[in-house]
Parts: C-alpha cells; sequence; structure tokens
C-alpha cells in the first residue's frame, strides 16, 4: 500500500477520532513487517501529543520510539529486530509532556526476509522455487505475477521447495516470496522472473483395424518438435519417434492388444515441455462360429449362439438376416424371440474400445415348425366328430388334443391333416394341434372351442309371480349359454332370453292359459328346439272402479266392472295412512262403512282367482269431512283485539274462526292454528264457531262454548293531592257495576287501592313524596285478575317539607 494511501487512512481515522475522545487511551497493532510496526491508539482528552515506544521482550535492545502530533491516531515504529517480541506502550501527554494516560500491547515482528536461489519449470502449470529458509518463520508465501499484472497469484508453503500452480504454459512469471510467523508476513523478496514450458500435445487415438493404431492431436503454440513414444501394455520395448507433423500412424500391432502412446513438446529453448499419455487396444480378430440350436428364453424361443474366444474382445455381438442381435462378454449369446419356419443367417462380430472386428462367416439355420392352423370340425353325424388343418412346411408328423370339458382327454398321432374323435351332446371340446420336425415342436397353436347341442331342463318350474308375469325356473343343462323361454297363446308369442335358468314372462293377457317352453342354446350350435312344453295360467284380469258414492259422511258405495269369467271374487279397499276398510262382492258393487272424518282414501279393487290377484284397479280418491279442533281458547290482549288458539284438526287445510254478538261479528281466516282477531267490544258476550275446510274444499262446522270480553278501560284518570299526605286517583267509569283497582308503581314504592263496584274513586295515604309514579286503573277480570292492557299515566310527587307537595302530570303511554 503506497504512501498516499497509508495518509488517507491516518487522515479518516484521525477525523473519526476526533468526536470520540475519551479520557483513557487504548493501543493495537494495524500491521507488523520485519523491522517496524504501525500502531494505532484511541484520543485522549487534553493530549496534545502521543508517544509509541517499542521495547524488546526477549533481548537487551535499545527501545525505539516516536512521537506524533495531537491530531494522530496512527503511526509507525521503525529500525526493529525480525522476528522479535515487543512491548508496544502509548503515551497521551499534555503540553508540559505529563502523561495523560497509558496502554500497552505485546506484539511479534515478522521474520526475516528470505532470499530465491531458483526458479524452474518442469510443467506448463506451475513453477517450483527453491529459497533460503529463515528463523522463526512459520510457513512462507510464494508470488507470481505478470509484468502486465494481468495475473497475480499467491499460495502459502511450509518450506523449501514450494509449487506455484495454476500459471500458463511458455509465459514469463515474476516470483517472490514472503516469510510468515505470528506476527506477520515479511516484505518480498527480491523478486527472479522464470518463464513456463510449453503445454503437452493433446493426444487422441483410433484402431482402424486389429493391426493399427492412429494418434493425432492440435497444434501447439511456441512448439517446434514433438516427440512421440509407443510401448505395449506388459512389454518394455518402446518405440519413439521425432515429429513436426500433427498425426502418427503406427502399424504391425498384435490384434485385440493395448497400446500407450506418449507425447511430448519442446519449445524453442529445447526445453521438453508436458508429456501427455492416451492408451489404445487394436481391434480383436475375427471370432469363429461353433454351433447354432434353438432354447426357450423364458415363454419364448431363442437361437443359441456359440463361437470361439478372439484375442482383446471385450464384447461380442451376433447378428441374424431376421433383424435380431445379441451381446455378450462370453462365448455364447441368444436371439430372441425367434419365430416358427424362419431361415437365419448368422454372424459374429468381435468389439473392444478400439472398435469391432471383420464379421465371422455367416452360417445358416432353419428353426421350428409352426403350429397347424387354422382349426376346423366336422360333425358328420351325432357324437361323430373330425378336428382338421392344413399342411404346415418342414413338418414330419402332428399330434392332436382333444380335451372335454369335464376333464376327458383325448390325444391322436397323424402324419395326415385330420384326427377323429367322439362327441356328445352338451359338451364343451378344447382342441389344439402340435407339428414336429427335426428342429423340435411347434409353439402351441391356436385353441379350438368347439360346443354340442345343450340338452332339453326336466324340472321346468312355472309360478305367478305378479299379475301379469310368469316366474319360470330350471336346473341348469350342460352346454347351455343360453335358454330361450317361449309363451305362447293362441297368436300370441312371448319370448325371454337369458343366460340364468330363470325367466320372467312379463307383460301376459290376464285371465289365459299359456303354453310355456324352455329351450337351450348355444352361441356355435344354436338351440335345442327338441324340448316338451308346459301349461300355466295367468291371473285374472284387472276391475275398474265405476263409481264412488257417499252415502252419508261416513259411509260410501262403490260400483267396478267384472272383466274375468263368473264366479271371481272382487275385493273392493278404501286405504288411508292409518287405517284400511275393505269389502268383497262377486258382483258389481259392495259398500264400506264407519269412514273416520278428516282423512283422504284412495279406493282401489283387485280381482282374485285360485291362480292369484289381479292387479289393483286404478285407485279413486275419496276424502271424508275434516275434524273439528279438540281444544280452543280465546284471550283478550288489548281492549278491542283477543288471541284464538285451538289444537291442530286431521283433514284440515284453513280455519274460519268467527266471534258474534249483537254489536257485531269478528272473523278470521287462516292456515295456522292461531288468530288475532280485531274490533272486539269490552264488556259484550261472544258465541264461538268454527268452519274446519280441507284442501279440496269439505268443510265442517264447530262450535264452542261462548266468550266474554272484559269491561273497558276507564278514562279521565287523575291524580289528586288530599291532606296527611294522601293521594286521590278519579276516573270515569264506562257503565255498569264494574270493579276497579287502581295501582301506583314508584321507583322506590308501590301502591294499590281497590274502590266498591261501580265506585270511581279511591284514596292511598301515607305516600312517600319526591318520585314518580306510574299510575293506571283498569277493571278487573271474572276471576280478579287485573287486566293488563289498560294505559298509564305518568304524576311527579314533590315535596313540601316532610309533607306531599304540588302533584304534576307529566304524560301519558301504554302499559309496558
Amino acid at each position: 500500500m503506497g504512501f498516499i494511501n497509508w495518509m488517507v487512512i491516518f487522515a479518516l481515522i484521525g477525523i473519526g477520532s476526533q468526536s470520540s475522545a475519551s479520557s483513557e487511551i487504548t493501543v493495537s497493532i494495524f500491521t507488523v513487517t520485519s523491522k517496524s510496526m504501525t500502531v494505532q491508539w484511541s484520543r485522549c482528552s487534553g493530549a496534545s501529543s502521543y508517544k509509541i515506544t517499542a521495547t524488546s521482550k526477549n533481548s537487551l535492545d535499545a527501545s525505539a520510539f516516536a512521537q506524533f502530533g495531537a491530531n494522530s491516531v496512527m503511526g509507525s515504529i521503525n529500525s526493529l529486530t525480525p522476528n522479535n517480541m515487543y512491548i508496544i506502550r502509548a503515551e497521551a501527554m499534555d503540553n508540559s509532556l505529563n502523561v495523560l494516560s497509558q496502554a500497552e500491547v505485546e506484539e511479534t515482528t515478522a521474520s526475516e526476509v528470505p532470499t530465491i536461489n531458483m526458479a524452474t519449470s518442469k510443467q506448463s502449470e506451475s513453477m517450483t522455487v527453491e529459497f533460503t529458509q529463515v528463523s522463526g518463520a512459520t510457513s512462507y508465501i510464494l508470488r507470481a505475477e505478470t509484468a502486465d499484472m494481468a495475473f497475480f497469484y499467491e499460495t502459502e508453503v511450509s518450506s523449501s521447495p514450494g509449487t506455484v500452480l495454476n500459471l500458463q504454459a511458455y509465459t514469463d512469471y515474476t516470483l517472490s516470496v514472503m516469510s510468515i510467523n505470528s506476527g506477520g508476513r515479511s516484505q518480498p523478496s527480491l523478486p527472479v522472473v522464470a518463464k513456463t514450458v510449453v503445454a503437452a500435445p493433446k493426444l487422441n487415438s483410433t484402431s482402424l483395424s486389429n493391426d493399427t493404431i492412429v494418434v493425432g492431436w492440435e497444434p501447439v503454440d511456441h512448439v517446434f518438435l514433438y516427440t512421440i513414444s509407443i510401448i505395449m501394455e506388459g512389454s518394455d520395448s518402446r518405440v519413439k519417434l521425432n515429429t513436426t507433423d500433427t498425426s502418427v500412424t503406427f502399424s504391425g500391432l498384435e490384434a485385440g492388444t493395448t497400446y500407450c502412446i506418449k507425447g511430448n513438446a519442446w519449445d524453442p529453448e529445447k526445453r521438453q515441455g508436458d508429456d501427455f499419455t492416451v492408451c489404445q487396444i487394436t481391434r480383436p480378430c475375427i471370432p469363429v462360429l461353433t454351433e447354432l440350436e434353438v432354447r426357450m428364453v423364458g415363454s419364448e424361443a431363442g437361437l443359441s449362439v456359440s463361437w470361439a474366444p478372439s484375442q482383446g474382445a471385450g464384447e461380442y455381438l451376433a447378428f441374424s438376416s431376421e433383424g435380431l442381435n445379441c451381446t455378450s462378454t462370453t462365448g455364447t449369446c441368444t436371439l430372441a424371440p425367434v419365430g416358427c419356419g424362419q431361415r437365419h443367417t448368422v454372424t459374429v462380430t468381435a468389439i473392444n474400445e478400439g472398435g469391432p472386428s471383420i464379421p465371422s462367416a455367416p452360417e445358416e439355420f432353419i428353426t421350428f415348425p409352426c403350429p397347424p392352423e387354422p382349426l376346423r370340425v366336422e360333425e358328420t353325424k351325432a357324437g361323430n366328430c373330425s378336428v382338421l388343418w392344413d399342411a404346415i412346411p418342414y413338418t414330419d408328423t402332428y399330434v392332436a388334443f382333444i380335451k372335454r370339458d369335464d376333464g376327458q382327454e383325448e390325444r391322436c398321432n397323424t402324419s395326415s391333416t385330420s384326427c377323429n374323435y367322439h362327441c356328445q351332446c352338451g359338451y364343451t371340446y378344447l382342441m389344439t394341434v402340435f407339428a414336429f420336425s427335426l428342429a423340435g415342436s411347434s409353439p402351441p397353436g391356436p385353441v379350438l372351442n368347439y360346443t354340442t347341442l345343450p340338452c332339453c331342463p326336466e324340472d321346468v318350474f312355472i309360478s305367478l309371480a305378479s299379475p301379469g308375469t310368469l316366474e319360470i325356473m330350471w336346473s341348469a343343462v350342460r352346454g347351455a349359454e343360453v335358454y330361450e323361454t317361449r309363451a305362447v297363446e293362441g297368436s300370441e308369442v312371448i319370448l325371454c332370453n337369458d343366460t340364468a335358468p330363470v325367466c320372467a314372462l312379463s307383460d301376459l293377457t290376464c285371465n289365459s292359459p299359456y303354453s310355456v317352453v324352455v329351450i337351450p342354446c348355444n352361441e356355435i350350435r344354436g338351440c335345442n328346439h327338441t324340448c316338451r312344453s308346459h301349461t300355466k295360467e295367468t291371473a285374472p284380469c284387472m276391475p275398474e272402479i265405476l263409481n264412488v258414492t257417499q252415502i252419508n259422511t261416513t259411509s260410501v258405495n262403490v260400483s267396478f266392472s267384472t272383466p274375468n269369467r263368473a264366479g271371481t271374487t272382487y275385493k273392493v279397499s278404501v286405504v288411508a295412512q292409518d287405517n284400511r276398510n275393505t269389502c268383497t262382492s262377486r258382483g258389481t258393487s259392495c259398500e264400506i262403512l264407519d269412514l273416520p272424518c278428516g282423512e283422504v282414501y284412495e279406493v282401489s279393487a283387485i280381482a282374485t282367482t285360485t291362480v292369484g290377484d289381479s292387479f289393483p284397479s286404478y285407485s279413486i280418491p275419496l276424502e271424508t269431512a275434516p275434524c273439528c279442533p279438540a281444544t280452543f281458547n280465546v284471550e283478550q290482549v288489548t281492549q278491542a283485539m283477543t288471541n284464538v288458539t285451538w289444537s291442530m284438526a286431521r283433514g284440515t287445510h284453513t280455519y274460519m274462526t268467527s266471534l258474534t254478538s249483537p254489536k257485531g261479528t269478528a272473523r278470521c281466516h287462516t292456515l295456522d292454528t292461531h288468530c288475532l282477531m280485531g274490533c272486539i267490544t269490552c264488556g259484550t258476550n261472544y258465541t264461538v264457531s268454527m268452519e274446519a275446510i280441507s284442501r279440496t274444499g269439505h268443510m265442517s262446522e264447530c262450535t264452542y262454548h261462548g266468550f266474554s270480553s272484559s269491561a273497558c278501560c276507564p278514562s279521565g284518570v287523575k291524580l289528586y293531592r288530599m291532606a296527611n299526605n294522601t293521594l286521590r286517583v278519579y276516573w270515569r267509569s264506562t257503565g255498569g257495576l264494574h270493579n276497579y283497582t287502581a295501582k301506583m308503581v314508584g321507583s322506590q314504592s308501590n301502591y294499590t287501592c281497590t274502590p266498591p263496584p261501580g265506585g270511581n274513586t279511591c284514596e292511598v295515604p301515607e305516600i312517600m313524596c319526591g318520585d314518580v309514579y306510574n299510575v293506571v286503573v283498569a277493571p278487573l277480570t271474572q276471576d280478579g285478575a287485573m287486566v293488563q292492557f289498560c294505559p298509564q299515566r305518568m304524576y311527579s310527587v314533590s315535596c313540601s317539607g316532610s309533607n306531599v307537595g304540588m302533584v304534576i302530570y307529566r304524560g301519558k303511554r301504554s302499559l309496558d
């Protein structure tokens, strides 16, 4: 680092320290060399100068010191001894050179500067430096740089000699060395300039045949001559040649043998550069085929190829004219899969890292025969069958296998193209044929599935599953894949096809006899039409409801059609959600009695014979009048309004409630079981009635106990002050001898008074003054309860001394 840079650092440190001066000084070592130290200290308040003293700790050498101005915080002390421990003392002094504060630190100077003895290059990317080792050094730094400073590199070594790496070939470098100890680095040694050697040629090789190797390389800069040498692996004999070309061909070599080729380059100063070695194997000899035979490879057939090994071969490739190939590192491999009746021409090539050899002499091989196909069966008459196939090339004999589905098996050896066997009705036969030659057996050929006519079922059972459906069941028969069930009645034919031994024939004509036959079938041979038939009669026909006549509110008469033979019984059902009523008849009508109210019924009829029941007729809806609510209650909620509630009534959709008096009628029509009814006159007796109405408009008249509204709320309610802390409540009654109650409610006390029947005033003694009272006057109901809907008034009752003062009316509001 230059002098100017040090001055900048000192100035910046000085500026920064001006703002951080303290009463105590601290000291530290900034840098160390062999004969000097750079010391850094903190500013001290009131100091006019700083003195730095270095005293040797290990010798009697005189101390060295330096003195600096008030604004300095860093300085160097020189003339020190290399590799020596010093006590560094920093003292802050005032104008009279009195010490204001001091601090000490210990540090060792760097070891002595070494000297380079020699620098040589034996590798194009490195330089070896020999230097003198100095006392006290723990390691050394080797520095290499180019003259234009484009390259600068340092590496640490433990001793001499040391090596600098990552250099460029044939390039001048300036080299220097520094020693290192616990104190730091020494100054660099005197530099030495040395040049690296040229790079080695990057050889690449190839073997064009089993006795030649060609070596080539890219030109290397600054080279005037190349030296190329070759040696056989395991041999001491080496061939060397010099050339200015960039390729060399070596011939007359041994096949399948590895040779190593080394190349060197020489620079114009006749210094030998790096060397580069590449090893190349020559191509192997031509292999010799020894055997071809067919073998099974798992579930596939393959052609096993064998040959005599070749010198230097690492791998072999066998190739067939049919496009198959296989590789191996031994003397055999298998071409797979091979097909039947194929003619293969086979060659083998030896391969190593140098390349492939010339293919071996070709050998021919014919594979095993193909399986006979197509297979077909001829049945000349029932029980006598023959299996036939086409002739197959390269075949000597055939073997046919015929296996029945119950496990019985026949085998037929022949040189012809057919075999006879005994076949029975109702069985499935599996047939396959193999062809044989000297190369072996053909693969398994196609399997022919042949099924004979199935047999007729004998245990046919027919039942009536529903009025229009016959269910037919039987035991499965041998050889049947599907069953055709046929039902015939006159010109009507019903068919059912299924694989299961059961069938349902639907949509049959009612009250009719059917001839039913089950015909077993299979896909190959068709159906067996020799099976016997069975007769079964269907259920009676469905009647029709013609009319439903209401005899009274709880009884009906039902008339219906009679579409069946005479003597058929008809049953009529009237069904609701919770009950069922029935009647039977052999005529055309019947009656049903005692039907409950509020029910919706479905009316239907069925016909019954010994065979079974018909479908139910289409139903006719029937509705009885709705029921009246079991409970009914009227509650007055205001002077002119009541809340009427009742229980749910079966069959009722809406309710029409009426309260009737000589003064008028109040009505409410609702879907709910409650209703608010207005326009009620107070003090009036009402009759109560209701109309329960169904969804279809059926209506029932319901009557209940009467209802009396309460007396009217009085008007003109006023509050007067009386003597002896007493207040009088006054009102105007609506007429009649009604019972009233007056109630005064304050924040601290409540009062109640009740006059005699017909009275309109009452007095409340011992009133607590200074409070606000809510006053309400209301009639009493028949059971003595106070009516809750009369309005209330608000009064302020002031105090005059300890007595009631003024009574002030504050307003009127409804009762909470």
